[in-house]
């Protein structure tokens, strides 16, 4: 589809294009923000609250601090492992002003996963949570981090209300493991000591690095996906363009449940909430909806941006059912498919509709939405400004409109390219700059997008990019197997989970509680199998490769067989 068949698919007020250049780097919108909003929340966390002045000062004092005393140098990696609490923004802007490449990762992450990425993208240094430095400990002597910096989870809250909770997470609740990682210092007593000395703010060229975020892409080993400045200036743009005036400036407060280390959040709450000046309420621990509940008691909340899991959670909860909703007039979905009920349900109860976008980390991550005034529930929607989307044939032919093929996607918000895997690269990024997403999709006569399949074998749980070649890897260390196969089965909670089919060696037994706890150990919880179902043999091709499409193809027969019956 070329640029004349999208500019007239636009409702009033969305403009067709947005200017990528219009900040030349992160660090621009950021000084402007703090400038023009500094008496604004910023975020808000454990009751406490970050203006946009308090932003600037605190991630300046880490800036300062990198610069002046350690040995880190622009371009260098800075490993984030943080949870949703005001300590997120202050590390990875003040790693950003001062020219460091923001690694972001997941504190549920196992040794194994925190070793690799840590390894691949090089990290010098690693900012972690108190409750994953036992993790840190085990992992840091086998990598190239030479700094860490420790906080605990109500650092930034004042003197009192920080001791109380945190002894209540460390000794109460028993949730930080003894640790001792020699040379490790704590978050505050670093900013303490950047505090006096002045931040140079560096000026990085808008194609240089800000961001490398890590994904499985369409394969199923986990690569940095190198998001420039300028890929993550134009998705906010993109992003905000899209929001066109449903959202004024310095009055809204956006709940903020999904994790900011997850390109999602990242995007629409670090970026384009920061240039909206609007406040985002940090969520530490969505899976406990008492607390979060409790939050949206106690905040008059505008936006909300969540997943098709935690709205069909939230809407089953009576708590939540009786919440005023009177402000509430954006809910965004993204992450995974949206289905249709829960957003009626969801609709229902709030009385907001629920807009539902579509992108991949490789398009920082937003490349389509449903535009607010126009939302078509059942599609991704239209691909935001400045970007073209087309479908092409399994040969790369464009394919017309309401044909099925791979949804492709070209725009300044697509990845600079994986992360040392030029090969990987050019597997899904093609000359022109499009983007091979390995969705199938339909571009509809009036330029909405549905999603009809997945091309690759990626399984989608609660938001969350599993791969089976890491699964399949891991199971391949337990002694016994033969042969693994991992797939994603429907799943009402989490859209899909994972079921393992696994073949023994002769002689050999394993029960399914062996299987798990060989996966909890060496996986993220997300990644573990909740089906595990051992063979004689798996479906394999002419050449030996297991047909993982064959084992799917046998659940979803055997459901639909249960749902006739």
């Amino acid at each position: 589809m070329n640029e004349n068949f999208w500019k007239d698919k636009y409702p009033e007020g969305i403009p067709a294009e947005i200017n990528p250049d219009q900040y030349p780097n992160i660090q621009a919108v950021l000084k402007e923000s703090c400038q023009r909003f500094a008496d604004k929340p910023a975020f808000t966390n454990l009751g406490k609250t970050l203006t946009y002045g308090d932003l600037y000062r605190l991630s300046g004092d880490f800036a300062a601090w990198l610069q002046n005393y350690t040995d880190l140098k622009p371009g260098d990696r800075i490993a984030v492992q943080l949870p949703n609490l005001l300590q997120y923004p202050v590390v990875v802007f003040g790693a950003i002003r001062a020219g460091l490449v923001v690694v972001n990762t997941n504190p549920l992450y196992t040794t194994r996963e925190m070793e690799h990425q840590f390894n691949d993208s090089g990290a010098k240094a690693l900012v972690c949570l108190a409750n994953m430095g036992h993790l840190a400990e085990a992992v840091v002597p086998k990598t190239a981090v030479k700094t860490v910096i420790i906080t605990e989870v109500a650092d930034f809250l004042p003197p009192l209300k920080r001791l109380l909770i945190n002894s209540v997470v460390k000794y109460v609740k028993k949730m930080v493991p003894a640790f001792h990682i020699p040379n490790a210092l704590k978050l505050n007593d670093v900013l303490a000591l950047g505090s006096k000395k002045a931040a140079r703010n560096e000026n990085p060229d808008s194609s240089e690095i800000a961001v490398l975020q890590y994904t499985g892409g369409t394969t199923g080993v986990a690569k940095g996906a190198m998001l420039t400045h300028r890929n993550l200036v134009a998705n906010m743009l993109q992003a905000k363009a899209m929001m066109a005036t449903n959202l004024g400036q310095g009055t809204e407060t956006i709940v903020a449940p999904l994790p900011l280390y997850h390109i999602y959040a990242f995007t629409f709450h670090c970026m384009a909430m920061m240039m909206t000046g609007n406040n985002n309420l940090l969520i530490t621990n969505p899976r406990d909806l008492p607390g979060m509940i409790k939050d949206l008691k106690k905040n008059k909340f505008t936006g909300f941006v969540g997943l098709n899991t935690l709205f069909a959670a939230l809407c089953n909860n009576e708590d939540f059912r009786s919440l005023d909703f009177s402000q509430l007039k954006m809910t965004v979905s993204g992450g995974m498919a949206l289905q249709i009920a829960t957003a009626e349900r969801w609709t229902q109860i709030t009385g907001s509709q629920v807009c539902e976008g579509y992108g991949m980390t490789e398009t920082s991550p937003v490349a389509t939405v449903n535009p607010i005034q126009n939302i078509k529930l059942g599609t991704i929607g239209i691909p935001v400004s400045s970007t073209l989307c087309k479908i092409i044939d399994d040969d790369g032919n464009e394919l017309p409109l309401g044909a099925t093929g791979e949804l492709c996607v070209k725009g300044p918000q697509v990845m600079k390219g994986y992360w040392l895997r030029e090969e990987a690269t050019k597997e899904v990024l093609d000359a022109e700059g499009w983007l091979r997403t390995g969705d199938i999709a339909i571009i509809q006569e009036d330029g909405f997008i549905r999603i009809v399949d997945r091309k690759k074998d990626m399984i989608l749980v609660s938001g969350f990019n599993v791969y089976p070649n890491e699964i399949e890897d891991v199971l391949a260390t337990l002694p016994g197997v033969l042969q693994s196969a991992a797939i994603g089965v429907p799943d009402e909670k989490s859209g899909e989970a994972i079921k393992v089919f696994i073949s023994l060696r002769p002689g050999e037994s394993l029960t399914k509680e062996q299987v798990i706890a060989h996966m909890r150990s060496n996986l993220t919880g997300y990644k573990v199998a909740r089906h595990v179902e051992f063979r004689n043999e798996l479906p394999t091709s002419n050449v030996g490769k297991i047909l993982r499409r064959s084992l799917r193809d046998e659940e979803l027969k055997k459901l639909a067989e249960t749902s006739n019956a």
